[in-house]
Formats: C-alpha cells, structure tokens, sequence
C-alpha cells in the first residue's frame, strides 16, 4: 500500500460515491429563521446530514476510505472494487474501531465490495447502532473500556495481521487512511457552497467534533470561503473535550476519564493528529455541559429543525452557549448581522441505550 497517495478532489470523491448509491446524494441546506429570530442572528443555516445514507455524514469519509484502502492493497480499480466485481478470496478484512456510525460505513464499504469487516465496539454503544452494524453483515468485537479502548484494540489487531484499519483517527499527522476519511468529508463543503450559490455566505460555522475529523474538512474546504469574520468554532462535550486540550497544550492528549455524555458520538478522549494538522491556526473551541446537549434536539425541533440526536444537535448547543455568554460572544464574533452554518450530523434512532 502506498503510504502518502495522493488526495482526491471532493468532486471527483462525490461522483464516486454517487455511482455506489442514490442515497450519496446531496443533503439539504436549509434556512431557520427561527433560530435566527431566536437567538438575534441575521439567519441560521442547518446542514441536515441525517438525510444522507446510512443516516449521517460518517457514510461519506468511512465508506470512501475502506473501498479506497482496499483498492489500494489490492492494485484493483476503485469501481471495480466499489461494484463487488474482485473475487473476495482477494480482499483483505476491513478493521475499525466506532462508536456507531464510522463501523456502520466500513461494514457498508464491506458490502460493497464483497469483503468482511470487524467492528470494535465499547459497551456504551447503543443496541441500535449495534444492530445496524450486523444488520450490514459486519462482525462485531466487544472491548471493555471507551471508544478509545476500542481504537487501541483495533490497531493491534491490524499490527496482528487480522486485516486493512480503515480508522478516522491516527497519531500519524500523515495517516493515509485517515487523511482519506477527512477527504471524503470534504464532499460537504462542495455541496454547501453550490447550494448557497450567490447569496450572502455564512460568517460563522459551529461545528461538533469528536476525533475531529468533521471538523477538519469544514475548516479545509470552507475557511476561505466565509464571509467575514470567518469564524470556525469546535464544539465538544465537556467531559470528552480533547480537541479543546490538544489546542490548548499544543499537543495530543487522552482526556482521562469515562468520558460519558449524551453526545455519544463525540465520546472521544484522543483528539486525531491528523485533523489537528489541518484545523491548526484556523479554529476557536466552545465546550458545552450535560444539561445543554440534552436539551437541544427538542429545541432544534420545535424550531421547525430535523430529528436528531444530541450528537447531532452539539452544534446548536454550542452557539447557544457562545450566545448566553457575552464575553465570549464578543470574542467569536457574534452579533445581528451573524449569519451561522450549523451541522446536524446524524439523524434519530429508535433507542440510545
């Protein structure tokens, strides 16, 4: 495998992704004047990424980066890979840890192409998210510990010869696999600057994280495109804030602890160096408590807003809490004139526990 290729443009990652499926299609951007009324905001924009397939943004970076990787080790076109036409005796186990989403687009790149994949989970992954995993025809090992636990037990397994990693998260700022991850995030921003066209663009993204990963391709693909004054704000959980660490100390530290929150999805306590690397410099990080994450999908609701976890509404809690503070919404920026994107990263299942 080779270990630095090249990074592929978003459009030529979306028509790819759009040739495995009609659901790769691209999701709504939609306005909220309520929000905006709400909250004194000149608008509010919701990138509703529980449209996309498989129900959230991870089947963009996941899925691309599996059928690539798998391409690569083998020396097979990506389309013949991604169209299940290279016999399966001749491609190797997907490996990865998640907590629910990522493994979900590794287990479908699987699908894809006719190959297995092995799952590593932590128990506080939900009975639904695991369902879908084997539902997708994925194999599922169970690690005691956290979503970090399970990152450390899928690498060695990989070290070990089980089969490719296909992670979105590495101590290697070059990762290969995971810089493909972050590539495949990056066919989000392509779609939102299409669907804004010619009207004022947003000055300011909220924009959830756990590894990072999400974040890293906004910040690529958008931060010279806002309008001014281009401000890009992280948002992580209080207990699980290993973006905001790694920023602080200029260097990748595990956030000790359970690392429990309702935002299951950013239950992360190792931030990934390689979207470190490119949000260096570019970003401004907000944490947000317990009470305010578990609110907000009811908020994001009742403001005419899509269905959602309080993963996916973490963006919302995070402009809430920049608001309700006033020294901190003079640093970021915030006034009347504000015109905030917001990411929904996921849409709601039918049970979180």
């Amino acid at each position: 495998m080779t270990k630095n290729p090249p990074i592929e443009e978003a459009h030529i990652i979306q028509a790819r992704l759009h040739a495995l499926a009609p659901g790769y299609a691209a999701t709504p951007l939609v306005a909220s004047p309520e929000l905006a009324a709400a909250h004194g905001l000149g608008a509010v924009f919701l990138k509703d990424e529980g449209a996309r397939t498989l129900g959230s943004f991870k089947s963009l970076g996941g899925t691309y980066a599996a059928l690539r990787a798998l391409s690569r080790a083998t020396g097979e076109d990506f389309a013949a890979i991604a169209s299940g036409k290279v016999p399966a005796g001749q491609l190797p186990q997907l490996l990865t840890a998640s907590a629910g989403n990522h493994g979900l687009a590794v287990a479908a790149a699987a699908r894809f192409a006719g190959s297995r994949a092995r799952i590593f989970l932590y128990p506080d992954v939900s009975r639904a998210r695991r369902d879908r995993i084997v539902n997708m025809g994925a194999e599922i090992v169970d690690i005691d510990g956290t979503y970090d636990d399970a990152v450390d037990a899928a690498k060695q397994a990989a070290k070990d010869g089980a089969g490719i990693l296909v992670a979105d998260t590495s101590s290697d700022p070059d990762d290969p696999i995971v810089s493909d991850v972050i590539a495949g995030y990056g066919v989000i921003p392509q779609e939102i600057k299409e669907q804004i066209g010619e009207a004022p663009r947003p000055t300011h993204l909220f924009i959830q994280a756990g590894v990072g990963g999400l974040a890293a391709a906004m910040t690529t693909g958008l931060k010279d495109w806002l309008a001014q004054p281009a401000r890009i704000v992280v948002v992580e959980p209080a207990t699980a804030a290993c973006v905001d660490t790694a920023i602080r100390t200029g260097n990748v530290e595990r956030v000790p602890g359970d690392l429990a929150t309702s935002a299951t999805m950013l239950a992360c306590g190792e931030a990934s160096r390689p979207a470190l690397k490119l949000m260096a410099g570019f970003i401004d990080v907000v944490t947000v408590e317990e009470d305010r994450l578990t609110n907000e999908p009811l908020l994001l609701e009742a403001a005419g807003g899509p269905a959602t976890t309080p993963s996916g509404a973490a963006g919302l809690a995070g402009l809430r809490r920049a608001i309700a503070n006033p020294e901190m919404a003079v640093r970021l920026e915030l006034d009347a004139s504000s015109r905030v994107l917001l990411f929904v990263t996921e849409g709601p299942l039918n049970e979180e526990t």
